[in-house]
């Protein structure tokens, strides 16, 4: 059992994207298709890392961010958030829930695995 990765997108595209490249590097992926989702999806389970999307409905990133940090298995995991917005106060808002570092879209696969290197 590797280490598992969970990543967040309302975007299939960019799910498959983040998949295909992470799979390559030897990473196992799980998948959610918004925070609501991905909370779920995350309880109960020993992640590595998530990757989550900002804008995204019913459960948007920032507040998956805090959601996760108030569970016990998640106040030390690693969380990287994606944004197409690179604006300072969106970054403190990550900071300030939990986030771990940020993804600014459009990234290519070189620049995804470098930053997930950086913080496993």
């Amino acid at each position: 059992m590797g280490n598992c990765i969970l990543t967040v997108d309302d975007s299939s595209t960019m799910r498959q994207m983040i998949a295909f490249t992470l799979k390559e590097a030897g990473f196992e992926i799980l998948e959610a298709g918004d925070g609501a989702e991905a909370l779920d999806r995350a309880k109960g389970r020993k992640l590595s890392l998530v990757i989550t999307d900002v804008n995204m409905p019913r459960m948007d990133g920032i507040t998956l961010v805090k959601e996760l940090r108030a569970l016990p298995e998640f106040r030390f995991t690693p969380i990287l958030v994606l944004t197409t917005e690179s604006g300072l106060d969106m970054k403190q808002k990550g900071k300030e829930a939990g986030a771990t570092g940020w993804i600014v879209k459009p990234f290519s696969p070189e620049k995804l695995l470098e930053v997930v290197n950086k913080v496993l």
